[in-house]
């Protein structure tokens, strides 16, 4: 076959896999043959099995050929963060504290995942405990660096073409920030609009689920499938949630009114970074208006996240953690004894402060579509002890705030630099059409100065 199918998205191989014109085994295979030429150097893997994913996709192809309704991701491969159960794959939380764990049930956006008739590829790495110390994932771009985390694996596997969808969490910047390090699509979805049901729990205000992917209308596509009320995750509602891929290719009804953010913490932007954004505002003129979200006001955002998110983790994980002795990373036990720290009256405080935030904010959408700013600091840093700064992202999961890191820019040696829209909440749907409008009209510029 001429056609490289890995070069696929997902949209285009579920529409060639409904039509007949691809196999769900024709396209599992050349995954399965991209992850033997380039896992070894990336590490992507925490858990594959081959011959599991080629029985998936046969059974897909059988379901087909016996001319069943087919779900919107009917024989497509997805890779699934190692945090997040699988009955049939083991889920270790990247600890060795939870080797050889075997869920006996899949978490609620696996099963629906599965109901939309994707294959359940693999478990992607997390750092341990889905925190701060990495695992052994590096950035495809450059084998140096990192790929970020916690969602390091998902982020990676798609960067390097070994899976067109794959899905991560974020409890402070660990979706946006290695989508923006390894150069694809990630999402953080409002909070509650996708279930963590059977997902490692760090903190009820902050956990999300979200996915990565290697275009926008992908993100959509697979948004319709995670997307919806969970009984057993109170922060989801019963409501009916929008057709995101219907949505996304809507034309946007009017040209979008941008605010060019600056948090008090720009002056952690690098100055490839500053000037990159400055031009880039620039450059969209008079849709885009700077504002300061100034000190006094937003300066304490971030110390209310790590109070909230130290406090909720030493009471989920503090027990397993203090019994593990040495085997948890001394980077997550100081956390953890950090957490326990935090006062009821500072917890309570923060959380208050948290939701202050969400509706100053939901104010602000009054006038503005999305909020432009940065997804990280910089382009990936060099070097694999770390996963980088989640600065330019903790405000927006403190809030709950739909957050998306759109491959736009390039910063030092070519590397990558994501481009970070959020929306207002529960808006996701128009966030990503705003996205949308975002590469269409960047996209009709560089043509512009081609001809």
């Amino acid at each position: 076959m001429s056609e490289n199918l890995v070069e696929l998205t997902a949209t285009e191989a579920a529409g060639k896999i409904s039509r007949g014109d691809v196999s769900s085994e024709e396209y599992t295979k050349a995954l399965i043959a991209q992850v033997g030429s380039i896992e070894d150097k990336v590490g992507a893997f925490q858990h594959f099995d081959p011959e599991h994913a080629l029985a998936q996709a046969k059974e897909r192809d059988a379901y087909r050929a016996n001319g069943n309704a087919l779900g919107p991701l009917h024989g497509v491969p997805v890779g699934i963060k190692d945090c997040i159960d699988t009955s049939d794959y083991p889920t270790e939380n990247g600890s060795k504290l939870f080797e050889g764990r075997r869920p006996y049930k899949d978490a609620a956006v696996v099963t629906k995942l599965r109901t939309a008739g994707a294959v359940i590829f693999g478990k992607t790495v997390t750092t341990e405990f889905a925190f701060y110390h990495p695992g052994k994932t590096k950035n495809p771009h450059d084998l140096e660096r990192t790929p970020g985390g916690s969602s390091s694996g998902s982020a990676a596997s798609v960067a390097a073409g070994m899976l067109p969808l794959a899905i991560g969490t974020q409890t402070n910047g660990s979706i946006i920030r290695p989508a923006a390090y390894c150069g694809v699509f990630g999402m953080k979805p409002s909070h509650g609009l996708v279930s963590r049901s059977g997902v490692l729990s760090h903190s009820r205000t902050l956990d999300h689920v979200g996915p990565f992917a290697r275009s926008l209308d992908d993100i959509a596509l697979i948004l319709d499938v995670m997307t919806g009320y969970d009984e057993n995750d109170p922060d989801t509602k019963p409501y009916v949630v929008p057709n995101f891929l219907a949505g996304v290719k809507e034309k946007f009804p009017l040209t979008p009114r941008l605010a060019y953010v600056r948090t008090p913490v720009w002056n952690k932007a690098d100055k490839t970074t500053a000037e990159a954004f400055e031009e880039l505002a620039e450059s969209l003129g008079e849709i885009v208006q700077r504002v300061e979200l100034h000190e006094p006001i937003y300066g304490h955002a971030w110390d209310d996240l790590r109070a909230i998110m130290s406090a909720d983790m030493a009471h989920h994980h503090g027990k397993i953690v203090g019994r593990g002795g040495d085997v948890a990373s001394q980077t997550l036990k100081d956390f953890i004894a950090e957490g326990r720290k935090v006062t009821a009256t500072r917890y309570l405080e923060a959380i208050s402060q948290a939701k202050q935030f969400t509706t100053a904010l939901g104010d602000f959408f009054d006038q503005f579509d999305a909020i432009l700013t940065p997804a990280t600091t910089g382009v990936a840093p060099m070097g694999l002890g770390a996963t980088g700064d989640p600065a330019f992202c903790s405000l927006w999961t403190l809030t709950g705030l739909p957050a998306i890191s759109l491959p736009l820019l390039q910063g030092e040696n070519g590397l990558p630099l994501g481009v970070q829209l959020v929306g207002p909440m529960r808006r996701d749907a128009r966030l990503l059409r705003t996205a949308k409008w975002l590469l269409s009209h960047l996209s009709h510029d560089q043509e512009a100065e081609l001809a």
